[in-house]
């Protein structure tokens, strides 16, 4: 299990009090991955890419929402 993984999204079943995650991997994306390619290059003109320039620019793909 990861150790020392902060997460604020609390509605996540690896969520544990004091803001810490649960999961024993995560997976995390640049947030262009998310799209589809083709959607992603043609409507929002965004290129494949494996390195982010800020936090924000990346997503948490290991989330899993609380029944």
């Amino acid at each position: 299990m990861p150790k020392g993984v902060n997460c604020s999204v609390a509605n996540c079943s690896f969520w544990k009090e004091g803001n810490l995650c649960n999961a024993e991997e995560i997976k995390i994306e640049i947030d262009a991955h998310s799209f589809n390619e083709e959607f992603a290059s043609d409507k929002l003109g965004l290129l494949h890419q494996d390195q982010a320039m800020q936090s924000a620019a990346t997503c948490c793909h290991t989330f899993k929402k609380k029944e």
